[in-house]
């Protein structure tokens, strides 16, 4: 299942940005937290992914064995 977004383009002074909005629902679903840090990664022209620089940790503990 996919999501449309539309691009925005902010221009300030000198400066270019381009914003990504996407749904609550996707950052709710990816636990994605305010202010943490991503990186896109550009596969080829029409695929781009967006990574977390750091990991979570996992929700799921750990059982020492033994």
């Amino acid at each position: 299942m996919g999501y449309k977004v539309k691009i925005q383009r902010v221009e300030r002074g000198n400066t270019k940005s381009f914003y990504v909005n996407f749904p609550a629902s996707i950052a709710e679903a990816g636990q994605i937290e305010k202010g943490e840090e991503m990186e896109w990664l550009i596969e080829d022209k029409d695929t781009y992914v967006l990574r977390r620089k750091t990991k979570p940790k996992s929700l799921i503990s750990k059982k020492k064995r033994g």
